[in-house]
């Protein structure tokens, strides 16, 4: 009976994200900041070893491409950009195969590794936040140059912005190097970060952005990398970093509130994936996956950026059978769930 309801439960996804396309929503671009759940490509052109620009990585894009995104696929912010009827995947800022007529209707200034705080961009040298935004601005002016000011505000106005960053300040920051954890508490540390976020956002508001969808944190504890170094409790999910994420999304979602009674015009949502990949990773078979505590490339313990390498020959032929596609990152399957599930519950505010 459970494998008669994997196949409808997939097509009922992918057509609850058809049938947003047809939404008559004013959306003219979709605009992206954040961290490697969302990068697709800036990491590229910077001088740092995060990058997922070499096969497998991008097997199953378009063409086949390697691209800098770090899946098989696409990410959910591409399945966004789709739903919202705009193209079906956001350029990359600093891509030079694309100009500003490319990003006219979408653009991504996200960078694999960072985070709110300026240490975590330091730990792999990629784009801190405030660079991301240096970026934008800049992005604005040739935006006003291409359109004209009147309809460049006008689309810089209607944009929906979507932010997803923060699992890095936890995992490859605060937890992994002696600095901020010495510094702060777990909650103090929460709080610094939530108020960099708050900073972000009125940054974002006060350049013209009204459509905004704030993003949580994933189960970070259930990421394979993670599990891996439970070894010896079996590989089972790390419940810690799990409460931690929890705490902080909440925190932003009261962030959210608010924001919105501050700010005239403001349309901000908390955007939580937090509950769906769980859910995923608890009941892969629910969603058509074999595997959810290890991922498709290679082993799927510990590979990430360069250890996932088209010369290991351990990589899954089928990455639609797996929640994970390497250590810390998911499926191009997995991120049309998330999408889907994010315009379900959030995004539709926005037509």
């Amino acid at each position: 009976m459970l494998h008669k309801a994997i196949i409808p439960i997939w097509l009922v996804l992918t057509q609850l994200l058809q049938r947003f396309s047809l939404i008559n929503a004013k959306v003219p671009a979709v605009i992206v900041f954040g961290d490697s759940s969302v990068d697709s490509g800036n990491n590229n052109e910077i001088p740092t070893l995060l990058k997922g620009n070499f096969e497998p990585y991008g097997r199953d894009f378009y063409g086949g491409k390697p691209t800098g995104r770090f899946s098989n696929g696409r990410l959910p912010t591409d399945f966004i950009s789709e739903a919202f009827g705009l193209k079906p995947f956001v350029p990359a800022y600093l891509d030079p195969k694309y100009s500003i007529a490319d990003f006219a209707t979408g653009v991504c200034f996200a960078s694999a590794g960072t985070g709110y705080d300026n240490a975590t961009s330091d730990v792999l040298s990629v784009l801190a936040l405030w660079k991301e935004v240096e970026y934008y601005r800049q992005y604005q002016q040739q935006l006003r140059d291409y359109l004209g000011n009147e309809k460049a505000n006008e689309v810089l106005e209607e944009a929906v912005y979507l932010i997803s960053i923060g699992t890095n300040d936890f995992l490859e920051n605060y937890y992994t190097r002696p600095g901020r954890s010495s510094q702060f508490s777990v909650e103090e540390y929460q709080n610094f970060l939530t108020q960099i976020a708050k900073d972000f956002v009125t940054n974002l508001y006060n350049l013209g952005a009204r459509k905004i969808s704030l993003g949580g944190l994933p189960p970070m504890g259930c990421l394979p990398l993670e599990r891996t170094t439970n070894i010896w409790f079996g590989r089972q999910c790390i419940e810690e970093y799990n409460q931690v994420a929890k705490q902080f999304n909440g925190k932003l979602t009261d962030l959210v509130g608010e924001l919105n009674g501050k700010l005239k015009g403001l349309q901000l949502v908390f955007s939580n994936p937090y509950e769906i990949l769980l859910e995923m990773i608890q009941k892969p078979l629910y969603f058509g996956f074999d595997h959810a505590d290890i991922a498709c490339c290679a082993t799927g313990f510990i590979e990430m950026g360069y250890m996932c390498d088209k010369l290991n020959p351990f990589t899954c032929k089928d990455a639609n059978k797996y929640v994970f596609w390497d250590a810390f990152h998911p499926t191009e399957k997995t991120n049309g769930i998330v999408a889907t599930h994010l315009m379900k519950t959030c995004l539709a505010k926005f037509s």
